[in-house]
């Protein structure tokens, strides 16, 4: 079974090295150029047409899972789990809007971008150092025109629609977007933004379970109703 998956703002595949995938054909979608002042519903939409066919089944981290959400909303057929992410505007912290109005990604230069990133990794809350190791690899080879891209993207995403084919994985100690402003379908306790690679095992049982169809044994985590139990069964 073909499941896409799209990694967050500033990162590559390697994020998601430690979750155990071997119960599908996992495919990383890697990063097109966007068009100068392109939209994120529009420019998830393209990467739709490019690389996923319909029906297919995607997982998006971070801002990856903000465009999955913009493609299953489009594609009825298709089918999201997102991790570490938000489904609406809502879902975002409003202090981050203040960045529509005072861009200052905008201004910074690429080398200024990464020493931010670097000097941000708590509020990523990283405690492994083999972690901590692809965050310091994933910020020195992270496209800086991109990300000032993605984060104007993202300022300016306003949409409202939940998808009804979309599951959300979200942590406690998410700092980067606080669990109090999401509703998930799943709490991961003590998870943080990068609980994928911190708590993987964790994930990856989640996915598997999610995907195969299983019944998510009650006892593994603090969650709400599993509401696509058997939903993704081929």
């Amino acid at each position: 079974m073909d499941v896409f998956f799209l990694s967050g703002l500033g990162a590559d595949k390697t994020v998601f090295q430690f979750l155990d995938l071997g119960y599908c054909n996992p495919i990383f979608i890697d990063w097109i150029e966007p068009h100068k002042k392109e939209s994120l519903q529009h420019y998830a939409l393209r990467l739709k047409e490019k690389f996923i066919p319909d029906n297919s089944i995607v997982v998006g981290l971070s801002f990856g899972g903000m465009l999955a959400t913009e493609i299953v909303k489009q594609y009825p057929s298709m089918n999201a789990i997102i991790i570490s992410s938000a489904k609406t505007k809502d879902e975002i912290p409003a202090f981050y809007k203040a960045g529509k109005y005072l861009p200052m990604h905008d201004i910074f230069p690429g080398v200024a971008h990464k020493w931010l990133m670097m000097k941000m990794k708590n509020l990523f809350s990283i405690k492994d150092g083999a972690v901590l190791k692809v965050y310091k690899e994933l910020i020195k080879n992270s496209d800086p025109c991109f990300n000032r891209w993605a984060v104007t993207a993202l300022l300016n995403w306003n949409n409202q629609k939940v998808p009804e084919n979309i599951f959300h994985l979200h942590g406690t100690h998410d700092k980067v977007l606080p669990y109090k402003y999401v509703k998930s379908d799943y709490t991961i306790k003590k998870g943080g933004h990068f609980m994928v690679m911190e708590q993987a095992a964790e994930i990856s049982k989640i996915l598997k379970e999610i995907i195969t169809g299983a019944n998510i044994d009650p006892l593994i985590l603090s969650s709400s109703t599993n509401r696509f139990e058997g939903h993704f069964q081929e």
